[in-house]
C-alpha cells in the first residue's frame, strides 16, 4: 500500500460520516522522522520530501510555486483573485480542486501527502477537518508562522515569520537554497522599502480597507502585515490601536482617524459587493462622511491586489507600491 493511498483510506475513516478521528496512519508512527518542522504548535515529521501536497489558499499555493514545487502539488483550492503572471505556467501544471474553500472529501480526493494553508481558519470540522484530526489521519498540516506568531520566537516581524514560512517549507521539500535564494531576494526588497522612512516628514496615517461586508469595512488593525508594511515606511496604521488583525468598523470610524493615506485592496474576482477597489472607492466617495475626507477630495488613494496584505510571497510589492506613493505624495524627500 503507498502512503498516498494509506492516508487516503485513513484521512476517509477520520472525516467520513462517522465522524471517528482517532485513526492511526499505516506506519504507527514508527517511520524515520526525517525533517521535523514546528508549525503552530504542532511538530511535523517528514521522512521523505512531499510529493502531493495540496494548498488550502492561494497565498500557500503561490509561495509553493515560488518555491519551484508545481510538480510537487497534486492540487490547489480558494482563489481570491487572478494568479501572479509570473506563476501562471506552472499553475496550469497543477489541478484546481476547488475555487472556493476545500472540503474533506475534496481533500482525501487528492490522495495528500501534506497540507498547507495560511490560516488557522482553513482547518476546521466544516471544512477539510481539523488539523488534529488530520495528524490522526497520518497528514502533516502546515500553517504559515504568520497566523502563529506566539509559537514563534518573540519580535518577530510578519515578514520575519513569512520568511520563516519559506525556510520551513525549503526543509521539508529538501529545496533549501531556492527558499534561501527568495528570501535573500525579498530582503533586499524590504530594506529597498523601507529606506524611505529616513526621509519622511512626521508619521502619515494609513487606513486600510480589504473588503467590505453588508456595508461594514474591514480595516487592518494591530499586529497584522498592513501594520508592518505602514511602519516600515515611516507611516502609522490608523487602526494601530485595535487589538484585532482585520476588525469590522463603520464609514464614520474611517472618518474620524481622517488618514493622510487610504490603501484600498483588489478582490475583483471574488464578485461580491464591496470585492473590488472600484466598489470600495465609490462607497467612500458616497458616504457623508468619508467623502469629505482630504484624502477622498485629493485622491489620495492607492489601490492593491487584497491578497497582498495577507502574509504571500507577493506581499513585498504591495510594501513597493506603498514606499513609492509615500515619494509620489511628498511625505518622503
Amino acid at each position: 500500500m503507498s502512503k498516498g493511498i494509506g492516508i487516503t483510506i485513513v484521512l476517509a475513516l477520520a472525516l467520513g460520516v462517522t465522524g471517528c478521528s482517532g485513526a492511526s496512519h499505516p506506519s504507527g508512527g514508527k517511520q524515520k522522522a526525517g525533517t521535523v518542522v514546528h508549525s503552530c504548535g504542532q511538530s511535523l515529521a517528514v521522512p521523505q520530501a512531499p510529493r502531493r501536497a495540496v494548498t488550502l489558499d492561494q497565498s500557500s499555493t503561490e509561495t509553493l510555486l515560488a518555491l519551484g514545487l508545481a510538480d510537487r502539488m497534486a492540487g490547489t483550492s480558494y482563489l481570491k483573485t487572478s494568479i501572479a503572471p509570473r506563476y501562471r505556467a506552472d499553475y496550469k501544471k497543477v489541478p484546481v480542486l476547488s475555487p472556493k474553500a476545500l472540503t474533506g472529501e475534496q481533500l482525501r480526493a487528492a490522495n495528500p501527502d501534506l497540507a498547507v494553508a495560511s490560516f488557522t481558519g482553513l482547518y476546521s470540522k466544516d471544512r477539510v477537518g481539523t488539523r488534529k484530526e488530520l495528524k490522526d489521519a497520518g497528514l502533516p498540516s502546515y500553517v504559515s508562522a504568520v497566523d502563529c506568531p506566539r509559537h514563534n520566537e518573540p519580535g518577530m516581524t510578519p515578514f520575519d515569520l513569512l520568511f520563516k514560512d519559506y525556510e520551513n517549507l525549503g526543509r521539508m521539500f529538501r529545496t533549501e537554497n531556492r527558499a534561501r535564494k527568495l528570501i535573500d531576494r525579498q530582503k533586499k526588497q524590504v530594506r529597498r522599502a523601507a529606506s524611505v522612512r529616513e526621509d519622511v516628514k512626521g508619521k502619515p496615517t494609513v487606513v486600510w480597507i480589504y473588503s467590505v461586508f453588508e456595508g461594514a469595512p474591514y480595516v487592518a488593525g494591530k499586529g497584522g502585515l498592513p501594520s508592518e508594511m505602514s511602519r516600515l515606511v515611516g507611516a502609522e496604521n490608523a487602526f494601530d490601536d485595535v487589538d484585532e488583525q482585520w476588525p469590522e468598523v463603520s464609514w464614520e470610524a474611517v472618518a474620524d482617524r481622517d488618514p493622510d493615506l487610504i490603501v484600498l485592496g483588489d478582490l475583483s474576482e471574488l464578485g461580491q459587493a464591496g470585492d473590488s477597489a472600484v466598489d470600495k472607492l465609490r462607497m467612500l466617495r458616497e458616504d457623508p462622511l468619508t467623502s469629505k475626507l482630504s484624502a477622498v477630495r485629493n485622491k489620495r488613494v492607492l489601490t492593491v491586489p487584497g491578497i497582498e496584505m495577507d502574509p504571500s510571497v507577493r506581499s513585498t510589492h504591495t510594501l513597493s507600491l506603498l514606499a513609492d506613493e509615500m515619494k509620489d505624495r511628498g511625505y518622503a524627500r
